[in-house]
């Protein structure tokens, strides 16, 4: 895993862009609505005891993931298309930076969902919530308890950059193709503008999931967003 570098301090409430070699990422403020579908990896004992990018310390056999863009703490349902395995899982680290790679398991999770031997997996993850408390169950263990999060209005993002000349040029590639609902959502950070590019709307988590996999299809690196 590539360690992200950090953008200068946004204003209060603003998630930070950081840049991995020369791609900038900019994690999106809130989970509500997301969803999305692509390969899963998993990491282990060469980043066990270290940091992760928000701080905590890396358990290999604890259960977390990497994600390039949704907000720390975030609780996502990861299906494993492969076997059918679902798990619960906690965003706390940032990556993974591979095409077509949407999520970084631990090695716990992989191991639970199955990902370890074959090392990689076809998967679906939905976000559901940031964890808003834990209940103990018998025994001692501790569950999550999360909101579902799994409707709203939807539009796809296909880029994002600092320069919004690059943002205008390709959302005019993207009208020129005859995409549709092209447009640069603008996002202040403090000491500059970042420009995201998106593309298409839904107006359910069945359509957006079938214009995701057009988009994949096409070549993109897309996400869901929520509007």
């Amino acid at each position: 895993m590539v360690l992200p570098r950090e953008a200068p301090a946004a204003p209060q409430g603003h998630p930070k862009p950081y840049r991995v070699g020369t791609q900038w990422y900019q994690p999106i403020p809130d989970a509500d609505g997301f969803r999305q579908r692509g390969t899963a990896s998993w990491y282990g004992k060469k980043f066990h005891g270290r940091k992760t990018s928000n701080g905590e310390t890396y358990d290999m056999y604890g259960i977390s993931a990497a994600h390039k863009t949704l907000p720390f703490n975030t609780v996502v349902r990861v299906h494993n298309f492969s076997n059918g395995r679902e798990l619960d899982v906690r965003i706390n680290d940032r990556g993974p930076f591979v095409q077509g790679r949407i999520i970084d398991l631990s090695y716990g999770a992989a191991n639970k969902l199955g990902v370890v031997g074959p090392g990689t997996a076809p998967v679906e993850i939905v976000a559901l919530a940031a964890p808003a408390h834990t209940v103990r169950q018998p025994g001692g263990q501790e569950r999550l308890v999360a909101v579902d999060l799994t409707s709203g209005n939807f539009t796809f993002q296909v880029g994002a950059f600092q320069d919004r000349n690059n943002a205008e040029r390709l959302a005019a590639k993207l009208r020129k193709e005859n995409y549709k609902h092209v447009h640069v959502a603008s996002f202040d950070r403090g000491d500059g503008m970042f420009h995201r590019v998106r593309v298409g709307r839904a107006t359910s988590l069945k359509e957006a999931d079938q214009y995701e996999q057009t988009l994949i299809g096409q070549g993109f690196d897309v996400f869901i967003v929520a509007e």
